[in-house]
């Protein structure tokens, strides 16, 4: 849910993509390959592949940097006591000791451990929207990549922890119908608050304006609210019902990714409108 600066000026029609309702909203992803505009020169166009050739090739690094870091930390949990051990041994054991290490960091700092999980969330579910819009997987757009992560990391796993925790103190109850309750009170009061936090955070990191940002938020305060309606009730009966309190954020974070690809093309596909009227607007009054 996070914009990159000043987004790439978007065509009035759409040109070819895919488009999925959901709750209400049209989420239209462009399919087609990104061109670059003529009468520029052959120099101009020589600088833009150049450019265009430097940025994959920094975010190339980027993902194969991430991914062989998350699978050396995976696959490397016990490598003090690999003395003698065989590839099926490794194998066999990695799962157990990883999430026995998982929780280990969450006895020794809660917050800390789920704020890295959300932050790794956010910025995957972003990155899964900008390839959903249209984009080549290692051409996406890094900062808005980051904002998004930042946003997770900083927010969203630190205040998951302590709503998780005031849900319990709010509901001590055991009867049967305590968990619809607490998916009642999730998918209103918290969702508000959180989808809303979401909205905002990421237009100050876009340096977009207070009012911008109010009208926009308005705008889309109801259908994001809804549209996490056909999502998240199923998804927490299993988080109120079966998953403990300190795990819930590690099951509510795998449901994110798909929450979070709809956020984050949302927001973006509001700023790029937006972006893109004022730019029309600006070359109407020229002419």
């Amino acid at each position: 849910m996070a914009a990159g600066g000043r987004l790439e000026e978007q065509p009035e029609g759409p040109i070819g993509g895919s488009q999925v309702d959901i709750g209400g909203l049209a989420f239209q992803g462009d399919m087609g390959g990104g061109g670059f505009a003529g009468g520029s020169g052959g120099a101009g166009a020589g600088g833009g592949d150049g450019n265009k050739m430097l940025d994959r090739g920094i975010n190339t690094a980027i993902v194969l940097g991430a991914s062989t870091y998350a699978l050396t930390k995976l696959l490397t949990v016990d490598h003090d006591y690999w003395h003698g051990w065989t590839i099926f041994e490794i194998l066999r054991y990695m799962p157990e000791h990883n999430w026995s290490a998982y929780e280990e960091a969450l006895k020794t700092n809660p917050v800390l451990a789920k704020m890295m999980i959300s932050g790794v969330v956010y910025s995957l579910g972003d990155w899964i929207a900008q390839c959903y819009e249209g984009k080549p997987i290692f051409e996406f757009d890094r900062a808005r990549m980051f904002r998004s992560g930042l946003v997770g990391f900083t927010l969203h796993g630190s205040l998951s922890h302590y709503y998780y925790h005031f849900c319990e103190a709010l509901f001590p109850f055991k009867d049967w119908w305590v968990v619809p309750a607490k998916v009642v009170f999730d998918q209103t009061a918290w969702s508000a608050i959180w989808n809303s936090i979401y909205f905002v955070v990421l237009g100050f990191l876009r340096l977009e304006s207070p009012a911008t940002i109010s009208s926009e938020l308005k705008s889309t305060f109801w259908p994001m609210l809804t549209a996490g309606w056909k999502l998240w009730p199923f998804a927490h009966l299993v988080t109120y019902g079966l998953v403990p309190v300190e795990q819930r954020l590690l099951w509510v974070d795998c449901v994110e990714l798909i929450w979070v690809t709809i956020l984050s093309t949302y927001s973006n596909e509001k700023s790029e409108a937006r972006n893109s009227e004022d730019a029309s607007t600006s070359n109407a009054s020229n002419v």
